[in-house]
């Protein structure tokens, strides 16, 4: 399984950040050791929602697409 995951920033509220993983567990916790350039300088990080597929392809387009414009909005409104 491919999870596209959500995260929220607990030190530092309004920073958000999506992703793409195999292993939802371990990237967490890589997020929160700072293990991640892109979201060490926000931690803690808490888990908001992820959705599973069961391939990379879908998983990842679905990633590119909460990335865009339309797809802010439609996390915004439903996810976040």
């Amino acid at each position: 399984m491919y999870y596209v995951y959500l995260l929220e920033s607990v030190g530092a509220p309004g920073q958000r950040y999506v992703g793409l993983t195999s292993d939802l567990k371990a990237r967490l916790a890589a997020h929160n050791a700072g293990r991640s350039s892109h979201t060490s300088k926000y931690r803690p990080w808490r888990l908001v929602a992820y959705i599973a597929f069961d391939t990379r392809t879908r998983a990842a387009a679905f990633e590119k697409y909460l990335k865009s414009g339309s797809g802010q909005a439609f996390a915004l409104k439903r996810l976040w």
